[in-house]
Parts: structure tokens; C-alpha cells; sequence
């Protein structure tokens, strides 16, 4: 049995708990930086980056994620979660967490009247993913360590750098659950991303 965690400070929480949800998986909801000790791994929901970094550093988590994430843990974030992992954003002078090689642009798809829902095949996970993307990021450039997963329109939607995967939409409002279950995979076998 392996325990993963959803951090719930903001987001949809309930969603990626369902979406992690299998036999051999306990799914834990994260509100104390003190069960990070007892996880395996870790999914940052979406949201707003700036008002969950608030939150992160209002409730203790900072420190403990940075060390989580170094300590090698797997970590999976999604559009806003995907901007807190980023070590460089576009338009802001520091990052959140800095824990993957990769530049990031938020909204770069547009305000919330733009979101839209998008097929997209995935390197390592599969074909015709549903994606819903909501305000998104893109990520505008990544480290010669990051994996380009997937992309749109010519821009990077998803990507991997070890431990650690990230995605400008959110998987956890489809159905499509392979995104979550190939994370899954990687909490359960760390050897596909040493």
C-alpha cells in the first residue's frame, strides 16, 4: 500500500482524491506539514499559484515541501501546482518551490472566459487525453533534465524531470484518470525516475 497525498489548501481537492483513488492506494489529505512524513507522494491541485504560496507560507508548509521535494519524493502538480514546481516564472522575480528546471507563463492561454477542453497524446502515458484547461500556464522552456510529455498549439503542456510531473490543465476534471494513475506508477516504482 502506498499513501499519497493532495495538498489541500485550495483547489480541487476531492477531485484528485477520486482520481487517485485505487486498491493498493491511500489517499491522503494534506492540511499539516507534519504528514508530509507519512507520504510517498504528493499532488499540488490547481488554483491560484499567488494565493496558495500565501497559504503555503501561512500554514508552515514551505520549508517542509522544499525539503519533501529534495528528499527525492514524487511530486505531481497541476496548472496552478505546475507554477508553484517552476524555477522561473514569466513577469515575477522569484519562484515558488523551484523544484523543477522549467520557465513558466501564467494565464498564457487567457482569462477564464478562454478555457477550453483539448485531446492531446502524451510520450509515457498515452493517446487522446482529455484535458480541461483553465487559465493555464504554459511552460515556455525547460532544463536539458526535463521531459517534454506533451503539447499544444506548438507550446509545452506537460512535462518531467525526475520525481517530479507537472501539467498546465487539470486531468482531474475528466474522467481520464492515466495521468493520475502513471503517477501513481511513479510513487510505486521510484527506479522510472531515478
Amino acid at each position: 500500500m502506498i499513501n499519497i497525498g493532495v495538498l489541500a489548501l485550495q483547489g480541487a481537492v476531492r477531485e484528485h482524491v477520486k482520481a487517485l483513488q485505487a486498491p493498493d492506494v491511500h489517499v491522503t489529505i494534506v492540511k499539516k506539514a507534519e504528514q508530509l512524513d507519512h507520504i510517498d507522494g504528493l499532488v499540488f491541485p490547481g488554483g491560484e499559484s499567488t494565493t496558495m504560496r500565501r497559504l503555503i507560507n501561512l500554514y508552515g508548509f514551505f520549508e517542509p515541501l522544499k525539503a519533501f521535494a529534495k528528499n527525492g519524493k514524487p511530486v505531481f502538480g497541476t496548472c496552478a501546482g505546475a507554477i508553484l514546481m517552476a524555477n522561473e516564472i514569466v513577469g515575477q522575480t522569484e519562484p515558488h518551490l523551484s523544484v523543477m528546471d522549467m520557465t513558466v507563463e501564467r494565464n498564457a492561454f487567457g482569462r477564464q472566459r478562454e478555457s477550453f477542453e483539448a485531446r492531446l497524446n502524451m510520450n509515457r502515458i498515452g493517446e487522446d487525453i482529455e484535458a480541461v484547461f483553465i487559465r493555464a500556464p504554459i511552460i515556455n522552456k525547460v532544463g536539458p533534465s526535463v521531459d517534454v510529455l506533451a503539447t499544444y498549439d506548438g507550446d509545452i503542456v506537460a512535462a518531467q524531470q525526475g520525481p517530479f510531473l507537472a501539467c498546465s490543465f487539470h486531468p482531474e476534471l475528466t474522467d481520464d484518470y492515466r495521468m493520475h494513475q502513471y503517477f501513481v506508477k511513479m510513487v510505486r516504482e521510484p527506479a522510472l525516475h531515478a
